[in-house]
């Protein structure tokens, strides 16, 4: 089910809504817990089967982890724990991936297994994942409630597409949290604009991106067309998911972290990773980077620390090997700043600010390729390799198409909205006049059957 849906936003929040208020606090978790199965089972009903056995899995292992710590034992039920939650991403995630090279090295032909992949099993993988994880390293102690914890595993709001919230930070929360009107007011503002993201904006600029590929009267232009709506429409379309996401949380209670902070207002690439898709990186950092001796190591180790995590990054991303070379190329790039580039950077703040769109544009060409070989060719239209006119008819139409929103994207992605907000002090009856007002569009834009995918669904 999409948040950006009628059934989501008329139907089914709204009765989990009521449900979650008039049952006593003991069951309020119970609600939750039922009411995302709910949610996650709507569109594919057996796959909540498998998120089920991967959180008892992680509830029988955290529990014999924590029993077992000081006999030796607690290291191997880490292990069955991670080779559990692990194997299944594996299995349904990369198995033909594996066969497919396994292919094209050997010469054979073992046939593709063509498991669909389950909706939101690398975030819900993680979050498990880091709670066994933190139970071994005695951060947090085991949860002994199996409805809390798959409370906390399948909370709708952050079950398909994260941000990756990890157990130490919401495990009060679970427990003991609060319910005030602030926290539904604030949920709801954020909800909404969550939503105008994703559909009045990232989803105009996901269909531009859809013609571009279709198009048969591709030019050079019409390349950098593409390359800066996709790179402004993951953005909004996730950043907007992210954000939704943290407003339903408030609205019961929770408060989870943040996922983006205007991540292409940078001035290098590690800026950038600091700001997009927090949650994961942050992930990466704890739960691979630091364990791997991170950049207290000699210069060889450190390079090799950076190169194994970014690879792990673009692979958790799709099962591709677009996706690796998109996390080598970031792993390079960092390597650059770290070893020759950070002073020059320090130095020059619009030329590094112009350098991070580039190559973050360039980066996103890549991530969003069929494979490597569309992406060679999509980066070498951009500079007019290739039988490419530099402009085309289809160019100038839908600029002229596509100009505004691509124009409001481009101010939205920086802080000058919220500052205008800010400073101007737009409260009392305005803001909930504009949130209506927007709510009104999206629903429009959605009983009219617009241009509605959720890109980050495929991970």
């Amino acid at each position: 089910m999409l948040f950006s849906s009628i059934p989501f936003l008329y139907y089914f929040l709204p009765i989990t809504v009521i449900l979650y208020l008039i049952v006593p606090k003991f069951l309020k978790n119970t609600v939750l817990m039922l009411v995302s199965f709910i949610f996650y089972a709507w569109g594919e009903p057996k796959y909540v089967v498998i998120m089920i056995a991967a959180v008892i899995a992680s509830y029988v292992f955290g529990i014999l982890t924590e029993r077992d710590r000081n006999n030796g034992r607690s290291k191997l039920w880490l292990i069955l724990a991670l080779f559990v939650g692990f194997g299944m991403l594996c299995y349904f995630k990369y198995v033909d991936f594996f066969i497919t090279n396994f292919n094209a090295v050997t010469g054979m032909s073992v046939p593709l297994l063509k498991i669909a992949l389950p909706i939101g099993i690398s975030f819900y993988t993680f979050q498990l994942t880091s709670y066994n994880i933190d139970v071994y390293r005695g951060d947090t102690k085991a949860q002994k409630n199996p409805v809390d914890l798959a409370a906390y595993i399948s909370f709708f709001p952050q079950l398909i597409a994260g941000p990756i919230v990890r157990y130490t930070d919401i495990e009060i929360q679970l427990k003991d949290r609060t319910h005030t009107v602030e926290k539904v007011s604030y949920g709801i503002r954020r909800f909404v604009i969550g939503l105008s993201k994703k559909i009045l904006i990232a989803n105009a600029l996901g269909e531009l991106c859809d013609i571009f590929k279709a198009s048969d009267d591709k030019s050079v232009m019409f390349f950098w067309l593409y390359a800066i709506a996709f790179t402004l429409h993951i953005y909004f379309d996730f950043s907007g998911y992210s954000d939704m996401a943290i407003g339903l949380g408030s609205m019961f209670g929770f408060k989870f972290i943040e996922n983006f902070n205007y991540p292409y207002i940078s001035r290098s690439i590690t800026e950038f990773w600091r700001r997009w898709h927090m949650s994961l990186g942050s992930w990466f950092r704890d739960y691979v980077y630091i364990p791997l001796g991170g950049n207290r190591v000699n210069t060889l180790k450190f390079i090799r620390n950076i190169l194994v995590v970014w690879m792990f990054t673009g692979f958790w991303h799709g099962a591709a090997w677009n996706f690796i070379v998109w996390g080598l190329y970031f792993a390079v790039l960092l390597l650059l700043e770290k070893f020759v580039l950070k002073k020059f950077l320090e130095k020059n703040r619009i030329l590094s600010h112009i350098y991070v769109l580039f190559l973050v544009m360039i980066s996103f060409v890549i991530f969003n390729a069929a494979d490597m070989k569309e992406a060679f060719i999509y980066i070498g239209g951009l500079f007019g390799y290739g039988s490419y006119s530099i402009v085309s008819a289809e160019f100038f139409y839908y600029l002229r198409s596509f100009g505004a929103v691509m124009i409001m994207a481009v101010i939205g992605a920086t802080p000058i909205p919220k500052t205008l907000v800010s400073k101007l002090k737009i409260c009392g009856y305005i803001e909930p006049i504009f949130l209506a007002v927007l709510l009104i569009l999206c629903t429009a834009y959605l009983v009219d059957g617009s241009f509605n995918p959720f890109l980050y669904f495929r991970f």
